[in-house]
């Protein structure tokens, strides 16, 4: 069982950056482990230390007025290769929700299986979001799963989100794709047994 999903309300770290790819969310030199214990360490491990290993004063990460649960990032974030470590390295780090007016399919499948939810929202409203976070230190965000709005409390401005069904359900209650099913266990006792009747 995994922690349940229902109301978030954070403040968020912007990332106005396009394209950013799983190769840079987590370096694939560190893709060795297969546990997800560590990944967030080490992400965006590139921007975050300069090459001496020193941390990058100037990256969103490592300054103080930028901390939370949600991070904001621009368009077409997490294309690239197929790598779940990409999630569990957002989640390492401690973020719970992706915000982004487009992910790339297979970030976003990935993210859903391990307890991330990526909200996709207009470019209007991104563009919003990253210029309320620049105006206001310690904005906030509020993202309603159940009834799939996000909510940018400055401005008073809510936008609708789309989810699967499924992964909607799984992530409200806490569960991956193995506890659901055990969940439903008696639900497919029964059919297993109707259907050899």
């Amino acid at each position: 069982m995994r922690n349940t999903f229902t109301l978030l309300t954070s403040t968020c770290v912007p990332l106005p950056l396009e394209n950013v790819d799983t190769d840079q969310i987590i370096p694939a030199r560190f893709l060795k482990a297969t546990t997800r214990e560590g990944f967030g360490d080490n992400l965006f491990r590139d921007w975050r230390y300069d090459e001496s290993g020193r941390l990058n004063p100037n990256f969103v990460l490592n300054q103080p007025t930028c901390k939370g649960e949600i991070l904001v990032a621009g368009k077409n974030f997490g294309s690239g290769s197929s790598r779940e470590h990409a999630a569990w390295a957002i989640t390492g780090y401690g973020f719970r929700a992706v915000v982004s007016s487009f992910f790339a399919d297979i970030f976003k499948n990935n993210s859903m299986n391990n307890g991330l939810l990526p909200v996709v929202v207009s470019p209007d409203f991104l563009n919003e979001l990253f210029a309320t976070i620049e105006a206001h230190a310690g904005a906030t965000l509020t993202i309603d799963l159940p009834a799939q709005t996000i909510r940018n409390n400055i401005a008073g401005r809510s936008e609708h989100f789309d989810i699967n069904a499924y992964k909607k359900d799984c992530l409200v209650n806490g569960l991956d794709d193995i506890d659901y099913l055990l969940a439903n266990q008696s639900k497919i006792e029964a059919f297993e047994k109707t259907y050899k009747s």
